[in-house]
């Protein structure tokens, strides 16, 4: 359950969904994260990282590890629901949802829905 408890804090899945497509520096990934307060990011990327769910890299911008990829990728299913309960609840409001943040990022080895695809190990 410790990872109900780590992606339950507020903000910790919002930071893995930014770091999903490219890695981000603290500025860049606080302006996405809807300009949360510097003490909690700090604080919620201490938490990701002691995880190992994502990494620093020399440039000091902040990466997915594979198993922060798996987390994406596990978030997808959830995702489709998010948007089809928005069009339940709006429907004209259902499609002003940008690319990034509609945009899945399916692993090599899966078919798209988080289930392992053909020939994987898994």
């Amino acid at each position: 359950m410790a990872a109900l408890d780590l992606f339950g804090r507020r903000w910790s899945l919002r930071i893995l969904w930014e770091l999903r497509a490219d890695p981000l520096g603290f500025r860049p990934l606080q302006k996405r994260c809807d300009d949360m307060s510097s003490s909690v990011m700090r604080q919620r990327l201490t938490e990701l990282l002691d995880a190992q769910v994502i990494h620093q890299l020399p440039d000091s911008r902040y990466e997915l590890t594979p198993l922060g990829r798996e987390a994406c990728h596990a978030l997808n299913p959830l995702a489709h629901w998010a948007e089809r309960w928005a069009a339940t609840i709006d429907p004209q409001g259902a499609d002003h949802t940008d690319d990034r943040s509609a945009g899945r990022i399916p692993p090599p080895d899966t078919a798209g829905d988080g289930t392992p695809g053909r020939g994987s190990a898994d």
